[in-house]
């Protein structure tokens, strides 16, 4: 982390920075490779046998780029068993045992749609970090009540109903200017994290029949824009995965040793 983190500092020169993690598939064959398994292959749309490796990049969002910060080898299933945990406490645990470093650079990580769980946010959040990214079309989210005290007993109901998103009470949202679309952002309740977070709404252009997409953050004063605009740049963390595979030989590795391994994969 060091060294990249230096070359980081110097090259990535916007003043908005957030941390992107993504895990990546690795093709490895035999049986004597730590941590072999069986593991989603984005690429091939299925589970494969080989490795995985979970890249940690830093993204510049005001320019647009992304530089990787390092990368570690995600156990297999029976080691998660040993260990009496899942795949996203692994690598919330990972992650909180280098946010001393994590957390010089940005207390913001921004992942994909599979780790907009509860048992992922919490534990970052709990840790000082702020979590950026996508909701399931279908998630349960409701308004915040707009009912002020009446100093009468009891307590003021919590929240004004669930939210539609096809029909999207637009007095409680703020709109933004986007090309290709409608872009609204408000603040929410989300019940499956048990926390209030900044949503952003987006809407597809007229005629399309694909439906809104649900981004978040769990720092509630976000702007919504904002929020797109950071999921968004997540992506370049994809092209030094593609750049590793293609050109610099991340996959070709054929060592059967822990430590080799991960400095191949963080060379």
């Amino acid at each position: 982390f060091a060294f990249n983190g230096s070359i980081i500092s110097k090259y990535l020169t916007g003043k908005r920075k957030a941390i992107a993690i993504d895990p990546s598939y690795i093709p490895k064959s035999g049986k004597k490779t730590p941590w072999i398994g069986y593991f989603w292959s984005g690429c091939a749309g299925e589970y494969k046998r080989g490795l995985e490796i979970m890249g940690i990049g830093v993204i510049d969002i005001d320019n647009h780029e992304c530089m990787t910060l390092g990368s570690i080898q995600t156990p297999d299933c029976k080691t998660l068993d040993n260990m009496d945990k899942n795949l996203v406490d692994w690598y919330s645990s990972y992650l909180i045992s280098r946010k001393d470093k994590i957390q010089s650079i940005s207390r913001t990580v921004v992942a994909d749609a599979f780790f907009s769980k509860e048992t992922f946010i919490t534990p970052m959040c709990e840790n000082g970090f702020h979590v950026i990214s996508r909701f399931r079309n279908d998630v349960i989210l409701y308004y915040p009540t707009l009912e002020q005290k009446t100093g009468k007993r009891g307590h003021p109901k919590w929240f004004d109903g669930r939210i539609d998103f096809a029909n999207l009470d637009l007095t409680r949202c703020k709109e933004y200017k986007e090309n290709k679309g409608k872009l609204y952002g408000l603040r929410v309740y989300a019940k499956a994290l048990k926390r209030y977070v900044s949503l952003a709404v987006w809407y597809p252009m007229d005629g399309r029949t694909d439906k809104w997409q649900l981004y978040f953050s769990t720092d509630d004063s976000m702007d919504g824009r904002e929020v797109l605009d950071y999921y968004r740049t997540r992506f370049q963390l994809e092209f030094c995965f593609r750049d590793g595979k293609q050109h610099a030989g991340i996959t070709n590795c054929q060592s059967t040793d822990f430590r080799k391994l991960d400095f191949h994969f963080n060379a």
